[in-house]
């Protein structure tokens, strides 16, 4: 029972390294992670599993526009897309995957495994 994600930049064809993202529980609004993807678009360890791991309705959120900018691209002001939010729900104790393929101007999200 975990939960992880990862971030692909699909406008230019690799993994998304070095985008920051947190991890809100909604229930209360309290922040339980943030993280930086590393050079494969993912975060070094779970965003929860263990005791950490409980069900309810958390949000993703992650800093698309500080990415692209930082990569020298220049965005429009303000950028379409700039802080995306993902919220979804854990429902059993299983293994939630949330991976995000992200460019400038679009953005899709599953439940991965």
């Amino acid at each position: 029972m975990k939960l992880t994600t990862h971030v692909l930049d699909t406008a230019h064809g690799r993994p998304a390294a070095g985008l920051s993202l947190k991890l809100t529980r909604l229930s209360d609004g309290m922040v339980l992670k943030r993280a930086i993807t590393n050079s494969d678009g993912r975060v070094d360890t779970p965003l929860l599993e263990g005791d950490s791991f409980n069900f309810g309705t958390y949000e993703l959120v992650f800093s698309v526009g500080a990415y692209f900018r930082s990569l020298g691209l220049a965005l429009p002001d303000p950028a379409f897309l700039d802080e995306i939010p993902i919220r979804f729900g854990i429902s059993e104790n299983s293994h939630y995957h949330v991976p995000l393929l992200v460019s400038p101007f679009s953005f899709s999200t599953y439940r991965g495994s």
